[in-house]
């Protein structure tokens, strides 16, 4: 994305001459105080808003414009885990984290032994049938984080992504992060704990008063 600005109804910006360029294939975080714009960037780059003004480019594509078949493409190119979980209440936890390989057109046999196997990485494989309705927050978060690694996207973005678990599982998600990103996935997570963006070795960029800014990955401890 290049020279990026937000504003909302006509308020002042919240985001000002961002420029943006994330590697394919690199781990990144977004740190900043809370409501510097964070998740609004995240909202920018997974295609849930248009720029006030400037150009986002994502995969090579202006989506501004392409047609709804190329911006469907592209949004299948992209795993996104939401604050908000966006959970569909009337699948269970296996049918919501199997979508994004439904609407590629994979059969119930080819993703099954997939499937189960993530969500008992993530502590889930006991509640496979259950309606999200039923499970916690960090349940839900969990249940989110599957649903968005579960394809192997090229872009995996993830706002506040363990803020809803415990230390232990917060590590374990981030070990989950760093394999999808060796893999080849281009990972970049929204967070203000200083600890969980000091453990990974990544460049970090920051938002504060409707600026970014970039400091380079320096040597941290990686996730085990």
């Amino acid at each position: 994305m290049s020279h990026i600005g937000m504003q909302y109804d006509n308020g002042p910006e919240v985001l000002t001459d961002i420029n943006l360029q994330l590697e394919p294939g690199s781990f990144q975080f977004l740190t900043g105080p809370s409501g510097a714009g964070k998740t609004t960037l995240l909202k920018l780059i997974y295609l849930a808003l248009q720029p006030s003004r400037g150009v986002v480019q994502l995969f090579g594509r202006e989506p501004a414009l392409c047609d709804r078949d190329e911006m469907a493409h592209l949004r299948r190119k992209i795993g996104v885990v939401f604050q908000g979980f966006g959970l569909l209440d009337h699948l269970s936890v296996f049918e919501n984290v199997a979508v994004p390989l439904r609407v590629t057109g994979r059969q119930h046999h080819e993703y099954e032994d997939d499937v189960q196997d993530l969500l008992r990485w993530v502590g889930l494989g006991s509640v496979l049938d259950a309606s999200p309705a039923t499970l916690s927050g960090g349940e839900k978060q969990r249940v989110a984080i599957a649903r968005a690694v579960v394809a192997k996207p090229e872009l995996l973005i993830a706002d506040e992504p363990t803020g809803n678990v415990d230390p232990e599982m917060g590590r374990r998600l981030m070990r989950l992060f760093s394999e999808l990103n060796r893999l080849g996935s281009t990972v970049l997570i929204a967070s203000h704990d200083l600890a969980l963006v000091r453990s990974i070795a990544a460049d970090i960029y920051t938002i504060e008063d409707g600026k970014l800014s970039f400091k380079p990955a320096k040597s941290a401890r990686r996730a085990k």
